[in-house]
């Protein structure tokens, strides 16, 4: 067993937790891997058409690695930690003021996080916001402050098996549909049914293709036009009430995490049997269903895929998964040392998240820039985005030598406390 990790302080002098700061470090960098595609190529096509950004062998396997060891793992974490924020911001406060006064105090710090979603969105030109989705969801989420570990934990999962069952009766009607056609036509006949679906699949593809041109026209030719098409794929996806569903997702792992955080299973207080039961059930289930779903999307005619399902649940897990594997290696000299260094990244994760933006949407893809959008392949992206991290991971490291805040940090805790906060 190492020696336990070294704490930091905030600018008022409060303490931070290096554990948790290893943990925001690798979730805010490991999401670059999921944006990088949205920001680089047309957004419709990570939905619809995976060969639209190149299909070698490469492409195809850092896809799959990335869709099933990655893919909204590191929200998840992140959203977790903000509930072990919440928990360690309101109890804080709450030995100080009353409970009117603490949620009040956390809800305008959520606003003010709101309002610089929206300046991510608007102003900086990402869709793809989550700083908004958090604030609303933590407005939610701080009813539950108080609560005890059991009510947060069953309130957490019964949230997150709410979406598993929302969409599965629809999910398996198409499936059985699809199977259905699949068998008539395996014989040959062709019915008014098989007709319909043939039309309907046609259809649907030539809608696909057409919104991923218009995505790629906008979004290559000028300033304005790349800018207009930001702002309205996020209010597309805001008449479409994916926002509901992504403060739903969110509130749900922010309860998780806040009950995980009382148990000191976030912050690496457990003992190692506990992280070893999280990473073999976490790996051992989440990745199985992942895989099973990747599979199904390589598919050159992909089928209505069932474990969708069970994609939060999988989510869920394989983020468990990365926790416990993150706090078994902090317990080993060698991981610590491999470890450590992105707690400077967890300390400024804020900064570094916009940061990612400007350099991918103001330099690296944008027309006014480098003008790389729609040129790059899944293999060549992933490859940027390990460039790109390992650049601010880089940064990260020599400024918090120096600095205890990030700038955006900085500017967020500002403007809640109503003062100029001290840099150093």
């Amino acid at each position: 067993m190492i020696a336990p990790l070294a704490s930091s302080t905030e600018p008022d002098g409060a303490s931070r937790q290096a554990s948790l700061d290893v943990l925001r470090g690798l979730a805010i960098l490991a999401i670059l891997f999921l944006n990088i595609s949205d920001m680089g190529g047309a957004i419709a096509a990570a939905a619809s058409d995976l060969r639209h950004f190149g299909w070698s062998t490469a492409d195809r396997s850092v896809w799959a690695f990335r869709e099933i060891f990655l893919a909204s793992t590191g929200r998840g974490l992140l959203e977790m930690l903000f509930g072990a924020g919440m928990v360690i911001l309101t109890d804080r406060a709450a030995a100080r003021m009353d409970a009117a006064r603490v949620l009040g105090g956390y809800a305008w710090r959520n606003l003010v996080l709101l309002g610089l979603g929206l300046v991510h969105v608007f102003v900086l030109l990402w869709p793809g916001d989550i700083l908004h989705t958090y604030a609303l969801a933590a407005l939610a989420a701080m009813w539950f402050r108080r609560a005890t570990v059991s009510v947060l934990l069953m309130t957490g999962l019964f949230m997150a098996t709410l979406q598993l069952v929302a969409g599965a009766p629809v999910l398996m009607q198409e499936k059985a549909r699809t199977e259905r056609i699949a068998r008539l036509e395996a014989r040959g006949a062709v019915t008014v049914e098989v007709a319909r679906a043939r039309r309907e699949a046609a259809e649907k593809q030539v809608a696909a293709t057409r919104e991923i041109a218009e995505e790629d026209r906008a979004r290559s030719g000028t300033p304005a036009s790349w800018a207009v098409m930001a702002w309205q794929q996020f209010l597309r996806w805001q008449a479409e009430g994916l926002e509901l569903q992504w403060i739903w997702e969110a509130a749900s792992a922010m309860l998780i995490g806040a009950a995980l955080f009382r148990l000191g299973v976030l912050q690496g207080q457990s003992p190692p049997r506990v992280y070893w039961l999280l990473l073999a059930i976490g790996y051992g289930l989440g990745l199985t269903l992942r895989a099973c779903g990747a599979d199904a999307a390589m598919q050159p005619v992909p089928p209505p895929n069932v474990l969708w399902i069970a994609g939060e649940w999988a989510r869920l897990l394989v983020t468990l998964g990365h926790l416990a594997a993150v706090h078994l290696l902090l317990r080993t000299r060698t991981g610590t040392g491999v470890l450590l260094p992105f707690a400077a990244a967890g300390r400024v994760a804020l900064s570094i998240y916009v940061a990612q933006s400007l350099i991918c949407l103001w330099v690296l893809f944008p027309p006014w820039g480098l003008a790389w959008y729609g040129r790059l392949g899944w293999a060549e992206m992933m490859l940027l985005a390990l460039a790109v991290d390992a650049m601010l991971l880089g940064v990260a490291i020599l400024y918090v030598r120096r600095w205890r805040i990030g700038p955006v940090e900085w500017a967020w805790r500002s403007l809640v406390e109503r003062r100029r906060l001290s840099w150093r």
